[in-house]
């Protein structure tokens, strides 16, 4: 089995569009929580015209919280920069910037689109839908925060399924390239209620990590 998309795949960038929302997001907040950690320390010390003020203590700790938070921030869309998927003969492929796997075609009863609307603008959100027609891996190292459990298409599928959101910009080019490789596998599209993306099971996945060490 090969370990890497065929190099006539179609690839769609996924995550610089993301990257690049989330990075100066980050700066940002970065920015602020060392001005709000900066006005802690200095209203602690007692600088400038006023006394110590143990209310400052209050400020160190939003700042350094703020500052945790802006961090791990960048550090998450810096890393997802360069996420994509990657659709060929075979299956479509995650990457998610260190390490990539592949879904395969054979092991899936069918493929489709869902979205839904957030906000008040109505904003569309979509996800490829991938249902398996067999039990599939929660804990895989790559495709493990896809995996989402819900009611199943039909009664003879499992509950776990593959969600991989789409950015709106690269919806079109990869519904295009699946329907190109499998079309008999495509589902049509689907509007779902608000929220229905959620998110991935990451404290179960750490739990099952943790048991499968020992």
């Amino acid at each position: 089995m090969s370990t890497s998309p065929s190099p006539t795949a179609t690839v769609v960038p996924t995550g610089r569009r993301a990257a690049r929302r989330m990075i100066p997001l980050g700066i940002v907040l970065a920015t602020i929580s060392a001005l709000v950690l900066f006005g802690g320390m200095a209203m602690t010390a007692g600088l400038g015209d006023g006394g110590p003020n143990p209310k400052g203590i209050g400020g160190i700790v939003i700042g350094l919280f703020m500052g945790f938070v802006s961090v791990m921030s960048l550090v998450t869309a810096w890393s997802a920069r360069n996420s994509s998927v990657s659709v060929d003969h075979m299956g479509l492929w995650v990457g998610n910037g260190k390490a990539q796997n592949v879904i395969p075609w054979q092991s899936l009863a069918g493929v489709g689109l869902h979205w839904s609307k957030v906000g008040k603008r109505g904003v569309k959100v979509y996800s490829i839908e991938l249902c398996p027609s067999a039990p599939v891996d929660r804990d895989d190292p790559v495709l493990w925060p896809l995996v989402r459990e819900e009611e199943p298409l039909h009664p003879t599928l499992p509950r776990l399924r593959y969600r991989l959101p789409v950015p709106a910009s690269s919806r079109v080019a990869l519904v295009a390239a699946i329907q190109q490789q499998v079309p008999q596998l495509w589902l049509g599209e689907t509007e779902r209620e608000a929220g229905y993306m959620g998110v991935p099971d990451r404290k179960g996945h750490r739990e099952r990590m943790r048991g499968s060490s020992r």
